[in-house]
């Protein structure tokens, strides 16, 4: 082979996985394409034959309304004002729940995981709280806390902090024994086990655990407004019962559920950022 033919071979080589690479991007985008494009079309659907159902007599109008009411309904309390406070209320009571559910799960995983004679002891305890029903807990946070944003917020820690807690101390078990063994026939210390080892493994468990938080969260809070609020869209929903606007609890539903696809959005595009600079 010519001297010529050794220099052009790693270009070609180069330039053919580089369409490769460009092959795979296209196909990538091709097939997200084609995800969003039934999701889309999932949803048309949906609101199609919810119109359709109560239009042709086949669904109560009473009760579940029908959608071009229900977006009358939205504009109207958003051109009014009167949508804004309750939204407002709610998006903060699940941001802030979020937030400290996220952390303090975190940190009593890394806590448990660092002693394990307290992990022993805590951990029939942990799945005992984790099985009890939430909505039961909730009029004792009333009472201990009163009724208003502290007791929401304690409602959504509950559920928030322990299934924290038991996903991300999991993933710090799963970690690879030998990767300990090995940082350990170092001489490493307990501290930099954790740092070296134990942390990186787990921090995509822990960023994934970000997206469960997001729905717990918005139950945390939707139970508690049910319970205890006096603004909120739990509030509208439950005031919408009892004066018997289904409207008002379907638009509210509704509201619930584009706020809470736009924070699950927004979380997985932060874990991508993140793990693309691991």
């Amino acid at each position: 082979m010519s001297r010529n033919g050794l220099n052009e071979m790693p270009n070609s080589r180069a330039e053919w996985l580089q369409q490769k690479h460009q092959d795979f991007k296209k196909q990538k985008r091709r097939w997200s394409s084609r995800v969003m494009a039934v999701r889309a079309s999932l949803l048309v659907l949906f609101f199609f034959f919810w119109e359709a159902g109560v239009r042709l007599g086949w669904i109560d109008e009473l009760l579940f309304s029908y959608p071009t009411k229900v977006l009358r309904q939205i504009w109207s309390d958003m051109a009014s004002g009167s949508l804004w406070p309750h939204l407002g209320m709610t998006v903060g009571e699940t941001a802030v729940g979020f937030v400290l559910g996220t952390l303090l799960g975190t940190l009593l995983a890394v806590i448990i995981w660092w002693s394990p004679f307290l992990s022993a002891v805590l951990d029939p305890y942990m799945v005992v709280f984790n099985s009890m029903p939430k909505v039961a807990l909730g009029p004792i946070f009333i009472v201990m806390f009163g009724a208003g944003f502290t007791a929401i917020v304690i409602t959504t820690l509950s559920i928030t902090v322990i299934i924290t807690t038991l996903v991300v101390y999991n993933s710090f078990c799963s970690v690879d024994p030998n990767l300990i063994k090995v940082v350990r026939s170092f001489g490493a210390s307990r501290v930099q086990e954790f740092n070296k080892v134990i942390l990186p493994a787990s921090f995509p468990a822990i960023v994934s655990t970000l997206k469960v938080n997001v729905g717990m969260s918005w139950v945390g809070v939707i139970v508690g407004e049910f319970l205890v609020a006096k603004s909120g869209l739990g509030y509208l929903i439950i005031y919408g019962f009892q004066v018997f606007n289904f409207t008002l609890v379907m638009s509210s539903l509704l509201i619930i559920a584009a706020v809470a696809t736009a924070m699950y959005q927004l979380v997985v595009y932060v874990e991508k950022l993140l793990l693309s600079r691991l």
